[in-house]
Order: C-alpha cells, then structure tokens, then sequence
C-alpha cells in the first residue's frame, strides 16, 4: 500500500447485531478494503466469543470496515448500515438477542459522530422506518479482533443454518437495493 493509499483510508466501526451478517454486507461494497470482526464497547480486555456471548462484557459485536472515502463516503456507509440491520430493536437483530447484539456506531472522530446523528435524524424524519432509531452512537475505544474461525464466515459456510435462513434473504435484500455500489460479482454473489 502506498502512502497515498494509506492517507485515502478511513474506518467506520458499526454494530448491526451478528458480526457474520455485517461483515457479508460490507465485504462486497466497492471502495471497501478490509473488513473485520471483532468486539468493542465493552470494559473485558480480550474478550473471547463465549465471554461476548453472555452478554455480560458490555461489548457488541461489530465489524471494522477500512474504505477509501474517494470511492464509497461515510454517508454511504451509514446508508447501507441502517437499512441492512433494523435499528429500531432495542438489543435485538432477529432471533439475537442482548446488548452484544445492539444497533452502534462507534465513532472515531467528532466528524463521524457529527454525521451519524444528522443521517439518524434524516432517517427518522423520513419514514423509512416504522418506528425510532435506537442505535447507540458511542466512542471508539478498543477494537479486538475475533478468533480466526468468525473471518469470511458466510463465505466458508454458506449452507451452515444460520447462515441460509438469516445471512442469505439479507444478502439478496442487499444485493437489489445496492447494486450500483457492489464490486464486480462473485460465484458467491451470483448465487444470492
């Protein structure tokens, strides 16, 4: 990566229930660069997945989106968050539940923060959702990464349950609503 490169990347780090459902989404998005799942939000330093899971280390899950902001803003980052997610459920996406599963947006600079609560009252003045947005705009502290087994996981596990009935009617939703910001297709996509 060249140092100009490096100057163009910035990293939204957003909450939108399981990580495996979020990170899919924002895999496929052009001008992202890296995705990642880990845990932040949190007071456990190095949580695991079975700690998380208790809902008792104040962390949530999230990915950690890298994105050159030439090609794909943080407005549209924010864009494709909300509506991949439902953030008007309170600690709940689907059949997951608890505050690891909570709608967030942990911003990194006041600009981010600045901009996800004027994208939250535009969404909420728009009725593109029946009811108030609750995601939780919080600072960005410590990001950790999962384990090794959580990364790509839709990608390697495609017919695992959770995957078929949750992750693939989101990604075909996605697909249709985002085309014109996908990267080229893959075999992957092409199935959806």
């Amino acid at each position: 990566m060249t140092a100009e490169e490096k100057l163009k990347k910035e990293v939204a780090t957003l909450g939108g229930g399981c990580f495996w459902c979020t990170e899919a989404v924002f895999r496929r998005l052009r001008g992202v660069s890296k995705v990642a799942s880990g845990y932040t939000g949190g007071f456990v330093p190095n949580p695991t997945y079975e700690q998380i899971c208790t809902g008792r280390t104040g962390h949530a899950e999230v990915v950690r989106v890298e994105f050159d902001p030439d090609v794909i803003s943080f407005d549209q980052i924010l864009d494709v968050f909300f509506h991949t997610h439902d953030p008007t459920t309170l600690n709940r996406q689907g059949p997951d539940a608890g505050t690891q599963y909570r709608s967030a947006v942990f911003w990194n600079s006041k600009k981010q923060k600045d901009k996800a609560i004027e994208i939250i009252r535009q969404l909420d003045d728009s009725g593109d959702f029946r009811d108030p947005i609750v995601t939780t705009l919080e600072q960005l502290k410590k990001f950790y990464p999962a384990e090794d087994y959580h990364k790509n996981y839709y990608e390697r596990n495609p017919n695992q349950g959770y995957c078929r009935f949750v992750i693939v009617p989101k990604m075909t939703k996605f697909n249709k609503r985002y085309k014109k910001l996908l990267k080229p297709a893959t075999a992957t996509q092409k199935n959806e």
